[in-house]
């Protein structure tokens, strides 16, 4: 069992930052692949960044890149997202995930088979 624990969620004017922290706990979670998702009200979960297990390969999605940067210290169990230049779209829940099972994929949600309870980012105008 793995358990995700996300923090740094608040409201934060547009143009600002916001550094959000995945803390995880259990059995062998930093030799597992992280990602952050977001979800709108009314929308779908969407991707948002993954990190390898060692940290040296990290993905983002096409809305996010060269704004957010995802990386992890596995000394501390802890993954993080670095937000800049927020905008008003990227108003969302945050969601911090593990992949225990070593998929080969990482912007899909099935990718994932843990999950944090989110926590909420508002971007205002």
């Amino acid at each position: 069992q793995v358990q995700l624990v996300e923090s740094g969620g608040g409201l934060v004017q547009a143009g600002g930052s916001l550094m959000l922290s995945c803390a995880a706990s259990g059995r062998a979670s930093s030799s597992y692949k992280m990602g952050w998702f977001r979800q709108a009200p009314g929308k779908e979960r969407e991707f948002v960044a993954a990190i390898s297990w060692s940290g040296t390969s990290t993905y983002y999605a096409d809305s996010v890149k060269g704004r957010f940067f995802i990386s992890r210290v596995n000394a501390k169990n802890t993954v993080y997202l670095q937000m800049n230049s927020l905008k008003r779209e990227d108003t969302a829940v945050y969601y911090c995930a593990a992949d225990s099972r070593f998929s080969r994929t990482h912007a899909y949600t099935s990718s994932y088979d843990y999950w944090g309870q989110g926590t909420q980012v508002t971007v205002s105008s």
